[in-house]
């Protein structure tokens, strides 16, 4: 079994550790309502991918 020679200082194994950061998630603008969406991915307001109608979203009627 692998045993390491010596004992990695506290700056080296912090500094291997630079890298393991959460990046954002990349958001595009949806064109037909402005929303925030996932790459690739149907619009979760509008219900619209590539241009197209994908899922038919009911109408909102206010109804005092």
């Amino acid at each position: 079994m692998a045993v390491p020679a010596r004992k990695v200082s506290k700056t080296r194994g912090r500094m291997r550790r630079t890298h393991y950061k959460i990046d954002a998630n990349t958001t595009t603008v949806c064109p037909k309502c402005g929303a925030a969406v996932k790459p690739h991915r149907v619009c979760i307001a509008c219900g619209t991918y590539k241009g197209k109608e994908v899922i038919q979203k009911p109408e909102v009627t206010e109804e005092n």
